[in-house]
């Protein structure tokens, strides 16, 4: 009962972070257009892009510090084992950052003038913000591997409440910077440098205290811990590595191939498209180390009982955010950023990037079931097909047709994964399990709230005011969430037992 109400808490404190998170990008994304301009806010997409790009240099330790921190709490590897793993992490993030930093420091020239097709901007303005942004880049990263001993040790609610700390001086903050330094490019991304060094201090600070209050023991410094794991570290780097190309990929074809100013259009799209991810990535950030301690105790039909309704809780949440962006599309970016030019050339590549993110995030329960198991060999045969095949789809797509072409792709390729691929993961982990999984906990969620958004979508008339077209906006998606939790047996059951512990008469009634 105490690991049922644990990893809820977990969950809710993750959550809880992440919709500050969501709100807080969502207000301040129009804020950032409307102060800075569709080429400066390329300008931070192609932030977001290195930050996504610099994940190729994690090789899987990040995940793997989860896993370690997650046996040491199940008793299977010893706290010096852990601390001397921590250490090497710490020398190999350190130095790989210091060479990052250099090599976007001596290329920022080149990346102004060559690659990215600047027109209003100042390109020395573009240098001193992509010279700022080889600083920041690596700051954010190895914070990353201090928040995975948090996770590890399962601190969520620590860290959803030090999330939202930074989340408000990362978004909230730069106001503050240019009332006091002006509005510009240079200004935004010095304060996010400022921003990203404060954050990694807290975070190391935290993780290290985590460390001692476990009495995790100091000992000479070995490289034997990360030997010991290299391959389990490098097959889960190789999926990393996957995963940053076929995420970043687009987005790197497409800051070549568009003008920056389009390239903040499309990058718009992206990030609305995003929150499905987001509302999906708290489930899982509590599921891994739960479900890798469950099996490492041999619990396997808690295991399996957890995947199912873990399945359901992101379906729950995740089908409706879909369905509000799918079939709402244009009166979304409308609402959202006010400008209505922008919202019909961004809707049909939010539409295609939100049916994508979707089938990523169900298929993403593949990889946990064996990551979990210490094993992801059909992980990364996946993967390695669909780069093979993606990569290309890209590049031609993405010069061809701009971000509908990618938009299309994308969404292709997790579609095909999701219903081609994960059955075969299931029959190697789950053997007799996929089509209860793929009917009871995700076909039936999906199927009614998607017909319930297509329906909506073709009677509804939308008002000329802003205002009320938020309203409205809000109201279906309460509607769609609302039919996805009655869609849910996961959810009905929670509901049930809720209902029955507040009110006595209910539980008088029901058997």
């Amino acid at each position: 009962m105490s690991e049922n109400i644990s990893i809820k808490r977990n969950v809710l404190a993750n959550y809880l972070g992440q919709i500050y998170f969501v709100l807080l990008s969502f207000i301040m994304a129009p804020v950032y257009l409307s102060y800075l301009g569709t080429e400066a806010f390329g300008l931070i997409g192609f932030f977001t892009m290195l930050s996504g790009w610099i994940q190729l240099l994690d090789m899987g330790l990040t995940p793997t510090i989860v896993r370690q921190t997650a046996l040491f709490r199940g008793g299977q590897i010893t706290g010096g084992h852990l601390k001397s793993f921590l250490r090497g992490l710490e020398i190999i993030f350190g130095a790989v950052s210091v060479l990052v930093a250099g090599a976007i420091a001596i290329s920022t020239h080149l990346i102004a003038t060559r690659w990215l097709k600047v027109g209003h901007l100042a390109i020395s303005d573009v240098e001193i913000a992509v010279g700022i942004m080889g600083l920041t880049v690596p700051m954010r990263w190895i914070a990353g591997l201090y928040r995975g001993v948090m996770i590890g040790f399962e601190r969520m609610t620590w860290l959803a409440s030090y999330n939202i700390v930074m989340a408000s001086l990362r978004f909230i903050g730069v106001l503050g910077a240019f009332a006091i330094f002006g509005i510009n490019a240079r200004v935004f991304f010095a304060y996010q440098f400022v921003v990203a060094l404060a954050d990694l201090l807290g975070a190391m600070t935290m993780a290290h205290h985590l460390m001692n209050r476990a009495h995790v023991a100091a000992r000479d410094f070995s490289w034997a811990p990360l030997r010991a794991n290299a391959k389990f570290s490098l097959t889960i780097g190789f999926v990393s590595t996957a995963w940053v190309v076929l995420t970043q990929s687009d987005k790197l074809v497409l800051s070549k191939a568009l003008p920056l100013a389009l390239f903040g259009i499309f990058s718009l799209a992206v990030a609305a498209a995003s929150a499905i991810g987001i509302v999906s990535g708290p489930i899982s950030q509590a599921l891994l180390p739960r479900l890798t301690k469950l099996l490492a105790e041999g619990r396997d039909e808690g295991a399996f009982r957890l995947y199912g309704d873990a399945t359901q809780a992101v379906c729950v949440v995740v089908c409706p955010v879909t369905a509000w962006l799918v079939f709402l599309a244009e009166p979304v970016l409308w609402a959202w950023t006010g400008h209505r030019d922008i919202a019909q050339h961004a809707a049909p590549m939010l539409r295609l990037y939100a049916i994508g993110n979707a089938a990523a995030a169900l298929a993403s329960f593949g990889y946990y079931i064996q990551y979990a198991r210490g094993n992801v060999r059909l992980h990364f045969i996946g993967n390695a097909i669909a780069l093979a095949l993606l990569i290309p789809a890209f590049i031609w797509t993405g010069f061809s047709f701009g971000g509908v072409g990618t938009g299309a792709a994308w969404a292709t390729m997790n579609c095909v994964y999701l219903f081609a691929w994960i059955p075969v993961i299931h029959a190697r982990f789950l053997p007799g399990r996929h089509l209860e999984w793929l009917t009871r906990d995700v076909l039936l969620i999906a199927g009614p709230t998607a017909l319930s958004g297509w329906l909506i979508s073709g009677i509804m008339v939308w008002p000329a005011d802003r205002i009320a077209t938020f309203v409205w906006l809000g109201v279906i998606g309460l509607i769609l969430l609302v039919v996805s939790l009655i869609s849910s047996s996961f959810a009905r059951e929670m509901l049930l037992r809720l209902a029955k512990r507040n009110f006595p008469a209910i539980a008088e009634k029901t058997p």
